[in-house]
C-alpha cells in the first residue's frame, strides 16, 4: 500500500478532480483489491491492476454523483477542485501564478469526459504507455493514441490557449 498509495492518489485526484474524493477512492481501491487478490494475473503489471481497479471506483463515483444531480438537483452537489502545492518555485508571487496555473488545469482535466479524461491521466500524467494505458481502459493502442489527442485539444479549448 505504501508504494502505490501516492500514485493512485494523483491518479483519483486528476480523474474526480478532489483530493477528499481521491482519499476515499484510493481506500476503496486497496480494499477491492484485496478482496480480488486471488484473480490478480501476475502476467499483468500490478501497478496497471491497481489503477484500472482506481478506474473502476472513479467511474462508479461519477456514476453516484450523476443520480445524486438527477434526484437532488445541481445545487446539492458542491464538488470543488481544492489541491496543495509545493512551493518550489523562487518567489512568492511565481509559486502563486503556478498553484493558479495547475489548479486550472486540473479543474479543466476534471471536466473532461471520462473517455478523453482516462487515456490523458494515464499516459501523460501517470507515464504509462500507450499499450499499458490501451490494456487498462482495454480499448485499442489506436483508440488512446486519439483521445489523447483530442483531450489536449480540448484542453487548449477550455484554458484559451492556441
Amino acid at each position: 500500500m505504501r508504494r502505490h498509495k501516492g500514485a493512485l492518489h494523483a491518479f483519483a485526484r486528476r480523474h474526480v478532480g478532489d483530493s477528499d474524493a481521491a482519499l476515499d477512492i484510493v481506500q476503496e481501491t486497496f480494499v477491492a483489491a484485496w478482496k480480488a487478490l486471488g484473480r490478480y494475473d501476475p502476467a499483468r503489471a500490478f501497478p496497471a491492476w491497481l489503477r484500472a481497479i482506481a478506474l473502476n471506483k472513479c467511474r462508479d463515483r461519477g456514476r453516484r454523483l450523476l443520480v445524486r444531480r438527477l434526484i437532488l438537483g445541481e445545487r446539492s452537489i458542491d464538488v470543488s477542485a481544492t489541491t496543495d502545492y509545493p512551493d518550489s518555485a523562487p518567489g512568492p508571487e511565481a509559486a502563486l501564478l503556478d498553484a493558479q496555473r495547475a489548479a486550472r488545469l486540473e479543474a479543466a482535466i476534471a471536466r473532461l469526459p471520462d473517455t478523453l479524461k482516462e487515456p490523458l491521466i494515464l499516459t501523460y500524467l501517470d507515464g504509462f504507455s500507450q499499450q499499458a494505458a490501451a490494456e487498462i481502459l482495454r480499448v485499442s493502442v489506436k483508440t488512446v493514441e486519439t483521445r489523447v489527442y483530442r483531450a489536449r485539444r480540448r484542453l487548449a479549448e477550455m484554458l484559451g490557449e492556441p
